[in-house]
């Protein structure tokens, strides 16, 4: 008895276990994976395919699970969110422990809260959503590269290429909205955006694309990002095609979709790819390898016997691999593990339906199985399997498509390291050259219309849309812009620059004008700027100045004039003034250059007397000579000559400091009686902030604003006028009597206003740096080319011509040079001249008395035999004595050489 119940145990161990595939080793005979597909969409035919296959193999291979097969649970969806949440509910109730797919974005979202909740691996080898997240769904891995990653390369090449703006074309669902955002953020990161959303309803009918697609031909942007599914994209083109959208104007990019289809299905290539021509899309890189070629291999054996009824596309790799992932991952979970086991649910009711949730039972092991499959370091037949930190698939690649004949070519790849290429990367290593747009080269592509030039990608307008080019309707100063009463005519310098521009472009730019004003008051600038911004207009020419909060919500061309602000004020004449001729010198001026005439006629003196009878006489005779002599030198009409050597030197150095100083006199003179001088206390920016007297400025411009909010002038100082009589009016009558005491505007119109205005001037110097451009909207690429036509008509001269044409009719003079105050000249602009004079006329008089003292020395030293005298007196009148000496004897020598000279009598 001992012995058999021992026995009826063990077989009774074994029946429970054998019951519940329990093998050797602790393994299960069994483990149950599930697949939720949509079996009638392009992906899901070939991926139900593709899994099964995969199951097979791995069950044919005894050495993956060790004994243990796989048994596939699928379900299918039918793309649909509500039949896909009760096929998830069918599949989990059959204790997977791994749930494939799906595909679809909604489902998706739905079934990663069940995965989560049931703690099942949810691998999807198709869903690219970007919105699945790791950090919101734990348990949702992906077994390819999310469309964040696509849209990387998409922005690549929309960059490489120089195109700004695009118009995305997506379906308005999860996948296409989310696909676009990433597309949006890709964009900007590179200072580029999306200009215009075509959001497709599912299921949307050909009458609703064509409409669609019909108004974006408006927008001018003719570069489309078309992010489909594969099993509507197609759609969109054939509703191109039929709106004349797929010719040399256009470029059609495509997301991977569309290389998903051509590969899936055998179409007709000469319909079906006619309308495709010139399209350039992106296509999942798999590298050639073993397993690929067994891979295509079976495939193609499978497809000759009819279970699969489609061609072999990357998404078919990707879903073999994932049942191979799922595989190597369920190993070594059992070789850690040993069992799979599944807890009871207790905070799930019943629904009491055909289904019964509570039922469904928590995978225990649900999280180290996760754990295991994102340590995979693979292989397969889609290329290296290794996950990153965000659970999708790394070091996946894209194939540039391009579309032309009746094939498919490869023109280039694209890695995350090394960005666009013309040959595949043979290394994926992050130490690689990124993104380097001067590097991204890829073969020729044929564009719609089979041109193989790179489409400009936008056009600024159509002969069934012309450009709406917004002109304000001055009612003075009508030289800039000029619009007659019919609105049929404009004319003006403002308009000359635009057309001369215009007809630089490379291309037609159909426009009309559109005039705003009543012709009663000018418009106001800012409200014209704003409809520019809101889109009303596409652009805005006239005197347009480029401020800087006009900047933030347009853009402006080059400036094709300079027009910062100037102060006008009134001026009067000072040739009536009978002292005008003392302004040029300041009195210290005036003073020192009086000293130094009389002390270069006394050092004169000093240094002739002895020698030069000119310089002799009675004292007063020798005083009027010392008084006339120094300022005679002024004309250089001196009646004495200079004997001495010292005399000359001196002189020389005078006559050069007269020189300048009297140069310097006359310039001073004649700017004080030829320029007009203010009659107003403004003489520039400071004196203009500090007065409290009121100042004009010109109805609308954007003086006031400047005025009021950057100099913080108060408001009520600030007085509006219409035109230049108001100007001259308000200015004449001055601030005493209703006037303004200065007024502030732009310098263009202050040049028309001095023109046929006198009595006015400018002071100072302009307070602003600007000009005055075309303001178009935002990332206009048509501002660009109108601010290079600008250029190119400043170098030809055109500008020029266009602005004597209607600033200088007849004569050109200039009105615009400033009018200041001519100012004094001061001593500090001469004195290193008048110290050279100085210290040279003293070093002369030193020199001279030492050699007087030298020679009195040795008048002594030869009388040393008579006797000497003690008294003062007596020294100094021997001094006088030698001195008297020596002029008669330089005296006689003078009537000498006089007498020397005459003639001899025959």
């Amino acid at each position: 008895m001992a012995f058999v119940v021992p026995s009826a145990y063990m077989l009774l161990m074994l029946s429970v276990l054998g019951l519940y595939g329990v093998v050797d080793g602790g393994r299960p005979a069994v483990v149950n994976i599930g697949a939720v597909l949509s079996y009638d969409s392009t992906i899901g035919r070939v991926a139900k395919v593709a899994i099964e296959a995969a199951v097979d193999a791995i069950n044919a291979n005894k050495d993956i699970l060790k004994g243990t097969r796989l048994n596939l649970v699928a379900a299918n969806s039918n793309c649909s969110a509500f039949i896909g949440m009760f096929a998830a509910l069918k599949v989990l109730d059959k204790e997977v422990v791994t749930l494939i797919g799906p595909q679809s974005s909604v489902i998706a979202h739905m079934l990663s809260y069940f995965s989560a909740k049931f703690q099942v691996p949810l691998v999807s080898f198709a869903d690219t959503d970007p919105s699945l997240s790791s950090l919101q769904y734990p348990y949702f891995v992906r077994m390819t590269q999310s469309d964040s990653y696509q849209m990387h390369a998409m922005a690549d090449l929309i960059i490489s290429y120089g195109w700004k703006q695009v118009i995305a074309v997506f379906i308005d669902d999860d996948y296409g909205r989310n696909g676009v955002y990433a597309l949006d953020d890709e964009l900007t990161k590179r200072k580029l955006r999306i200009s215009y959303k075509i959001a497709l309803p599912v299921g949307a009918s050909r009458y609703k694309i064509l409409e669609l697609l019909q108004s974006s031909k408006a927008v001018g942007r003719r570069v489309y990002v078309v992010h489909a599914s594969p099993d509507s994209g197609l759609d969109i083109f054939h509703a191109a095609q039929e709106l004349q959208m797929m010719t040399n104007d256009f470029v059609w990019l495509a997301t991977d979709w569309l290389s998903t289809i051509l590969d899936t299905f055998e179409l007709n290539k000469a319909s079906q790819l006619n309308y495709l021509q010139g399209v350039v899309g992106f296509q999942h890189y798999i590298p050639q390898s073993a397993q690929k070629n067994a891979f295509e291999s079976r495939w193609n054996k499978l497809h000759r016997n009819g279970v699969a009824s489609s061609k072999l596309n990357t998404y078919a790799f990707y879903a073999y691999d994932t049942v191979w992932a799922v595989a190597y991952a369920i190993n070594d979970f059992l070789a850690s593990s040993g069992n799979i086991t599944f807890s009871s649910n207790h905070q799930i009711g019943d629904t009491r339906g055909k289904v019964n949730i509570d039922k469904i039972k928590p995978f225990d092991g649900g999280h180290l199985l996760l754990q295991k499959l994102l340590l995979l370091n693979t292989t397969g037949s889609s290329g290296p399997i290794r996950f990153d930190s965000n659970r999708n698939l790394m070091s996946g690649a894209y194939e540039v498509i391009n579309i032309y004949g009746s094939t498919m070519h490869t023109v280039g790849y694209w890695t995350n390291f090394t960005g666009l290429s013309a040959s595949p990367s043979k290394t994926l290593r992050a130490s690689d050259p990124r993104n380097l747009i001067s590097n991204q080269v890829l073969t020729n592509i044929t564009w719609p219309g089979g041109s193989t030039t790179i489409p400009r990608g936008w056009v600024p307008s159509t002969r069934e849309r012309p450009l709406r080019i917004g002109v304000p309707r001055r009612v003075s100063y009508i030289q800039f812009v000029n619009i007659s009463i019919d609105n049929t005519t404009f004319q003006g310098y403002c308009i000359d620059v635009f057309k001369e521009a215009l007809k630089l472009l490379p291309y037609e730019v159909p426009y009309q004008f559109v005039p705003f004003g009543d012709g009663k008051a000018t418009p106001k600038y800012w409200t014209l700027v704003n409809l520019v911004a809101d889109n009303q207009i596409d652009a805005l020419v006239g005197d347009i100045s480029i401020a800087p909060n006009r900047t933030r919500i347009v853009d402006f061309t080059q400036p094709y004039i300079s027009s910062g602000l100037v102060i006008v004020v009134p001026t009067k004449s000072t040739k009536s003034s009978a002292w005008v001729f003392l302004r040029p010198f300041t009195v210290g001026l005036w003073c020192v250059t009086g000293v130094f005439f009389f002390l270069i006629g006394i050092v004169i003196w000093i240094l002739e007397h002895r020698v030069n009878k000119d310089f002799r006489g009675s004292p007063k005779r020798q005083c009027i000579t010392i008084f006339l002599f120094s300022f005679s030198t002024l004309f250089h009409s001196e009646q004495e000559e200079t004997l001495s050597t010292l005399g000359r030197f001196v002189l020389m150095v005078w006559f050069f400091l007269l020189m300048v100083v009297t140069s310097s006199y006359t310039a001073s003179l004649t700017s004080f009686l030829t320029v007009q001088q203010l009659q107003s206390p403004i003489h520039g920016i400071d004196s203009l902030i500090a007065s409290n007297e009121p100042i004009g400025y010109q109805e609308g411009s954007f003086a006031w604003s400047y005025m009021a909010n950057n100099l913080k002038i108060p408001r009520a100082r600030l007085i509006p006028l219409r035109n230049p009589d108001a100007y001259e009016n308000s200015l004449l009558l001055g601030p005493k009597n209703g006037g303004v005491a200065a007024i502030v505007d732009e310098l263009p119109y202050v040049e028309i206003f001095l023109a046929t205005k006198t009595g006015f001037g400018i002071v100072g110097q302009p307070f602003t740096n600007n000009g005055w451009g075309f303001a178009f909207q935002r990332d206009s690429p048509l501002a660009v080319d109108i601010s290079r036509a600008i250029l190119q008509l400043s170098e030809n001269g055109d500008l020029q011509r266009i602005h004597m044409k209607w600033f200088c009719q007849g004569t050109c003079t200039s009105h615009s040079a400033s009018i200041s105050e001519p100012n004094q000249l001061h001593l500090n602009s001469f004195w290193g001249l008048f110290l050279v004079c100085g210290i040279v006329t003293i070093a002369a008089l030193l020199l001279f008395l030492l050699r007087a003292i030298r020679q009195f020395i040795r008048y002594n030293k030869n009388k040393r035999d008579e006797a000497s005298m003690t008294s003062i007196a007596k020294t100094f009148y021997s001094f006088i004595d030698f001195i008297d000496a020596k002029e008669e004897a330089a005296k006689n020598m003078f009537r000498h050489q006089q007498c020397s000279s005459q003639p001899q009598a025959s």
